[in-house]
């Protein structure tokens, strides 16, 4: 049993899905424009939600919102369900595949036995495709993996039902109704307008570019604050947030900016071929960030690689997207 899907690459792994969904469906939306759409872009820094003993930093929205917010946007109608039993779970997934649906679903990527050892850690926030099953092996269809992939029933169960933060609870999802004619100006100018209003005008500290000014503060008093030794572990999960986890801060950015060049011809608005030059910008000096993260965590810094160097930069990212934001506002 093989559902006819198309397996293609992405960055991220939601953003993916929902890109590769809806092609399965005749709608062919990027995967740079499904993020936009759904107003992936983010930021929020928050040192009172813990993984695995440390803050939690996020470059991008909340969990399943870019596949929610795409789908209604375009009118499509998606059923998501979760599960206390296992093997009801399992049972809901091979009646959908039965039917020629495929099925989308969260799992902790630490229990998908095809993930690279120096990859597999705790974090139930991994998204992916079930398109097929030959008897315990289940075909899959993973964004961040360049071909299909196979897991057996045991391995895909365990997943599915990953413990820890945020455990997926064997949460499923699949489109029961996709439009053939969509508005996708309109989800796009929404999409726009959602993360404009998101990074400027959200409440508290540490949210938006607000979050990123406050991250940048703390940055530079960690040596003193924390030691050194745990001073390291904190700019080794922000560079771990940042750069292997669906593509973090700086991809995240460079998505975005495609999503806008994609943009500039969809709304016929050369301009904001400009901004997307300017958000890529960003997305460069993010990785500077992580680049000099990685280095002091490994003990390679050269001269100039410090704490303050790390502040200096998060401020200039932090100029940089408010510049794009407001533009953004007055083009629309």
């Amino acid at each position: 049993m093989k559902i006819d899907f198309t397996h293609r690459q992405s960055a991220h792994c939601e953003s993916g899905v929902c890109s590769n969904l809806l092609h399965h469906y005749g709608l062919d939306i990027s995967e740079a424009m499904a993020f936009g759409m759904g107003s992936g872009m983010f930021f929020g820094y928050l040192p009172f939600i813990r993984i695995n003993s440390l803050p939690l930093t996020t470059y991008r929205c909340e969990m399943g919102g870019i596949f929610k917010r795409v789908t209604k946007r375009l009118g499509c109608q998606v059923h998501w369900q979760k599960f206390r039993n296992p093997d009801k779970a399992m049972a809901a997934l091979d009646e959908q595949l039965e039917q020629g649906t495929p099925v989308a679903c969260r799992t902790g990527g630490y229990w998908l036995p095809y993930f690279p050892p120096a990859f597999r850690f705790h974090f139930n926030m991994h998204n992916l495709v079930v398109y097929g099953r030959e008897g315990d092996e289940y075909i899959i269809s993973d964004p961040v993996f360049p071909g299909p992939e196979s897991c057996s029933r045991r391995d895909l169960l365990k997943a599915r039902f990953a413990l820890g933060a945020m455990a997926p609870k064997g949460a499923m999802y699949y489109m029961k109704k996709v439009p053939q004619q969509v508005d996708m100006a309109a989800a796009a100018r929404a999409g726009i307008r959602e993360v404009c209003r998101r990074m400027l005008n959200t409440p508290g500290p540490v949210i938006g570019i607000r979050g990123i000014r406050f991250l940048a503060g703390q940055v530079k008093k960690w040596p003193k604050k924390l030691g050194e030794k745990r001073a390291l572990l904190y700019v080794g999960q922000l560079i771990r947030m940042q750069e292997e986890l669906g593509t973090g801060g700086a991809g995240f950015r460079f998505m975005f900016a495609a999503f806008l060049q994609e943009a500039a011809s969809l709304l016929e608005t050369p301009h904001l071929l400009d901004v997307s030059k300017t958000m890529t910008d960003v997305g460069d000096r993010w990785r500077k960030f992580a680049v000099i993260g990685g280095r002091l965590c490994k003990g390679r810094a050269s001269a100039g690689d410090n704490y303050e160097t790390m502040s200096t930069i998060l401020q200039e990212c932090a100029d940089g997207e408010f510049a794009v934001y407001r533009e953004l506002l007055k083009i629309l």
